[in-house]
């Protein structure tokens, strides 16, 4: 394993970072609670990734089995306990657990309510624009329609193939 082939050229480096506080108002509000926090999306990163912060409402959500063909998904649990699929069963992570998913990896996740609420980041290699696909669970999630032909387009445009 070596390093990539450089992307910046020049001698003296550059001011160019992007630094979001904790304060920032969330992106997303789920009608079940639930947010999620942009922190760097895809476009931000020049495609190389998208990380996401996932806060859990109350009541369970999450997706069921699917895989990606294109991006791989990395889960980083915070804080609470999050249930997650690892191809083969549903295991509780808490607090400091990882996940690695390659493409095609089969994996999911749902939040166990609790006591704590449970949180966890969302990193995606490459940085595809995820930020649609958050935005418009939430609108499904407060009652918008989908036909089935544009729920089929939505998945498939956005890379989630069940099984």
């Amino acid at each position: 394993m070596s390093y990539p082939e450089p992307r910046y050229l020049g001698d003296t480096g550059e001011i160019d970072v992007q630094f979001r506080p904790d304060k920032t108002p969330t992106d997303v509000v789920y009608p079940t609670g639930g947010t999620v926090d942009y922190l760097a999306t895809g476009a931000a990163t020049g495609g190389q990734f998208g990380m996401y912060r996932w806060n859990f409402g109350e009541t369970v959500t999450g997706p069921d089995p699917h895989f990606h063909r294109t991006i791989t998904e990395s889960f980083y649990i915070l804080s609470g306990t999050v249930r997650l699929y690892n191809g083969q069963e549903w295991i509780e992570a808490t607090a400091g657990d990882f996940l690695y998913v390659p493409q095609g990896g089969i994996h999911g996740f749902k939040n166990v309510p609790g006591d704590e609420p449970a949180s966890m980041l969302l990193l995606f290699t490459p940085g595809a624009p995820r930020e649609d696909y958050f935005e418009t669970l939430a609108e499904v999630a407060a009652g918008r329609q989908l036909t089935e032909e544009e729920r089929v387009e939505f998945f498939l445009r956005h890379d989630n193939h069940w099984v």
